[in-house]
């Protein structure tokens, strides 16, 4: 091998100048070798790059870059019949509460044999009240009767008297007319002794807390020993029936899309049971802070749903028939919803579209397509309007 070193001032000197100068020119040399093979290198690599898209040139050179244009998969959406849906969330209640409380005078409580979650039947005590006193003053009562009417067959039997003396003359007309009335007046306390005792009996009975109707105890607001009375307000709140219902909040536009008897499905936040239902009510107002309105979803008794507790459903809206795309086709910006639509001269075009319901197959496309365009199914936020592009049709998957 030959190895070159440098030739210094002082070695120089130790060497002619003919060797010195011939060292330098090879040294020139190797270094236009090494320059002359990298250009070489770079030339075959140009040639080798435009051989490779020799069969391209010609359509290039036709001034029509078909080759460059980059390939796009469309699908043809066609139209679908869907069935609607609308998800919605809001909180459980009893459909019809009934607040139970005392409606007589009141008093003591003794025992509340029921307690909240019982079920109960109408005419079911709820709560105990004492009625020693009442129970007294029916026995008066009871006696005043029997003294009215002791009255009354007295002042019949001196009235059955007289009338056999008038004929004999020892009567006069004016003594009977006075028996006579004597006799209607303790007849009319006796009806008044008796009214009276009915009314003390009544309101006795009315001491003790009835339920109203059967249904569901939701609530117990009274303990025993408690004093209770006509300002004492809901001791009890009974769920008539047991039945329940959601109160779901919906839009405005969904609130108008819904009918009464529309079915749906309930499922109550932290279980996977669901439950059918109907809506059997719709507000007939908005709110106005949040546009929305109250769909009142009717649901039969069951152990699993609990008054205020949070559910979502989903309801029926009916069917329509339109396009359906998948999410990766549509896009949108601040002017809206659009997608890009392949035109027959291989072009992007961008096409502006309302979206309709969203379901588990895809976004339904309320306006702006018929369901015959080639639809971009991907990329369409990387294409400019008017870019041609090489369409692939594919499937709504992909394939």
């Amino acid at each position: 091998m030959n190895y070159e070193s440098p030739v210094t001032a002082e070695r120089a000197e130790a060497y002619p100048a003919d060797l010195v100068d011939e060292a330098e020119a090879r040294a020139q040399r190797r270094r236009r070798w090494i320059i002359i093979g990298v250009f070489a290198l770079v030339v075959l690599g140009a040639i080798a790059f435009f051989v490779a898209r020799g069969g391209e040139g010609g359509a290039a050179g036709a001034g029509d870059d078909q080759s460059q244009a980059p390939v796009i998969s469309v699908i043809t959406p066609g139209r679908a019949t869907i069935e609607g849906q609308i998800e919605a969330s809001g909180t459980l209640a009893a459909r019809r509460p009934l607040p139970v409380g005392s409606v007589g005078e009141g008093g003591r409580v003794l025992s509340v044999p029921v307690d909240a979650g019982d079920w109960v039947e109408q005419g079911q005590v709820l709560a105990v009240i004492d009625r020693a006193v009442q129970v007294q003053q029916i026995a008066s009562a009871r006696a005043n009767v029997q003294v009215a009417q002791a009255d009354a067959d007295l002042a019949q039997a001196n009235l059955d008297r007289a009338l056999q003396l008038v004929d004999r003359g020892f009567i006069s007309k004016a003594d009977v007319d006075r028996l006579t009335a004597t006799r209607d007046a303790a007849r009319a306390r006796v009806q008044v002794a008796r009214a009276q005792l009915g009314e003390l009996q009544e309101r006795t009975a009315r001491l003790n807390i009835y339920a109203p109707a059967s249904g569901l105890v939701l609530d117990r607001n009274v303990e025993p020993g408690q004093t209770v009375g006509a300002g004492s307000g809901a001791l009890f709140t009974i769920a008539r029936g047991g039945e329940m219902e959601m109160l779901a909040k919906v839009s405005e536009t969904d609130l108008a899309s819904l009918s009464v008897g529309t079915q749906a499905t309930v499922q109550p936040i932290g279980t996977d049971e669901t439950f059918t239902g109907q809506v059997w009510q719709l507000s007939p107002t908005i709110e106005a802070d949040n546009r929305q309105g109250t769909a009142r979803i009717a649901l039969s008794y069951a152990p699993g749903l609990r008054p205020g507790g949070f559910a979502s459903a989903t309801i029926s809206s009916g069917t329509i028939v339109a396009p359906m795309l998948p999410e990766s086709a549509v896009l949108s910006d601040n002017q809206g919803s659009y997608v890009y639509v392949v035109d027959d001269e291989n072009k992007a075009q961008r096409r502006a579209i309302r979206l309709g319901m969203v379901t588990d197959r895809g976004i339904a496309i309320a306006e702006g397509l018929s369901g015959t365009e080639r639809v971009v199914l991907r990329a369409g936020g990387f294409l400019t309007e008017g870019e041609t592009v090489e369409p692939r049709k594919v499937d709504a998957d992909g394939n």
